[in-house]
C-alpha cells in the first residue's frame, strides 16, 4: 500500500493486486471449505481419530500417536476454518464496495459465485474483451478496499 502527502486513498500495490487476484481465484473454495467443516466438524475429527491420515503425519516415525497426531490435524483445520472465515469475509466487503454495477455482476459471477470466464460471459450478455476489463478492474476496486481495510497487513501477520 502506497501513500502520498495530501492522499486519503491508497492504490494497492503491484504485489498486494496479485494478492488480489491470488484470494479471488480462491474465493469459492474457502466458501466451500467453511461450509463443509461447519456441517461435517464432528465427522472430520472423527476421520481424523480412525483415519490412516493421522499415521502418516512424519514418514520417519516407528510409533505414531494416533490421538495426538489427530488433534494436531483438526487444529490445523479449524486454524484454517478460522483463517478462511477472515478473507472470505472482507474480500466479500471489498466486493460490496464496488459501485459500478456492471463491474460488481462480473465480478459477481467470476469469482463469489465461482464460474469459468467463459460462463461469466455468458451468463452477463458481454463480450470476452469486456468481461476481461471489468474482471481487471474490478480486481483492482477489491484490492484497494482490501488495502484500506488492512487484509494483507493480517495476511502478513497470520503467515
Amino acid at each position: 500500500m502506497v501513500y502520498e502527502q495530501g492522499e486519503l486513498f491508497a492504490e494497492a500495490s503491484e504485489a498486494e493486486l496479485e494478492q488480489t487476484e491470488f484470494y479471488l481465484e480462491r474465493y469459492r473454495d474457502m466458501i466451500l471449505f467453511i461450509q463443509d467443516f461447519e456441517e461435517n466438524e464432528a465427522d472430520m475429527t472423527q476421520v481424523a481419530i480412525d483415519g490412516e491420515s493421522v499415521r502418516r503425519l512424519s514418514a520417519d516415525e516407528l510409533h505414531a500417536d494416533k490421538t495426538a497426531n489427530a488433534v494436531i490435524i483438526t487444529e490445523k483445520q479449524r486454524w484454517t476454518y478460522g483463517r478462511y472465515r477472515v478473507y472470505t469475509q472482507m474480500i466479500f466487503r471489498a466486493y460490496n464496495l464496488i459501485r459500478n454495477p456492471d463491474v460488481k455482476k462480473v465480478i459477481k459471477a467470476r469469482f463469489i459465485e465461482g464460474h469459468t470466464r467463459s460462463n461469466t460471459i455468458l451468463f452477463t450478455y458481454a463480450t470476452g474483451s469486456t468481461v476481461d476489463r471489468h474482471i481487471k478492474k474490478g480486481t483492482k476496486m477489491i484490492a484497494n478496499s482490501l488495502s484500506q481495510m488492512g487484509f494483507f497487513d493480517e495476511i502478513l501477520k497470520r503467515n
